[in-house]
């Protein structure tokens, strides 16, 4: 699997859709083992990427936190189909598809910081 997008959260902040939302709170919070997966029910590509990223949040003892976009007015807006979308503590890691080997990165990336 491939995610092409990375971007950190501060590209997230600076776009239209930024707001105090309880959600973008938490997120601004997180740490380099918070992993983030903006998901919504009946989405084949999020169930694939959480399967594939499960053994990986394992290795490096990082915590998944799943958000469903339909639950948040501005998730909704903001991400819209462009679900999943994973977050490396504050940093977008991947949105579509998983590149494992560029996840494992990634994380390794994150811890060195």
């Amino acid at each position: 699997m491939r995610f092409i997008l990375i971007g950190t959260l501060h590209e997230v902040f600076e776009s239209a859709a930024v707001s105090d939302s309880p959600e973008d709170l938490r997120l601004a919070r997180c740490g380099p083992r918070d992993i983030t997966l903006y998901t919504r029910p009946g989405c084949h590509l999020c169930d694939e990427a959480k399967a594939a990223i499960a053994p990986i949040l394992r290795e490096f003892a990082a915590v998944l936190h799943e958000v469903n976009v339909d639950e948040d007015e501005v998730l909704k807006e903001r991400y819209g189909w462009d679900v999943p979308v994973i977050f490396i503590g504050q940093h977008k890691a991947a949105k579509h598809r998983v590149d494992l080997a560029q996840f494992r990165k990634q994380l390794r990336d994150a811890e060195a910081r």
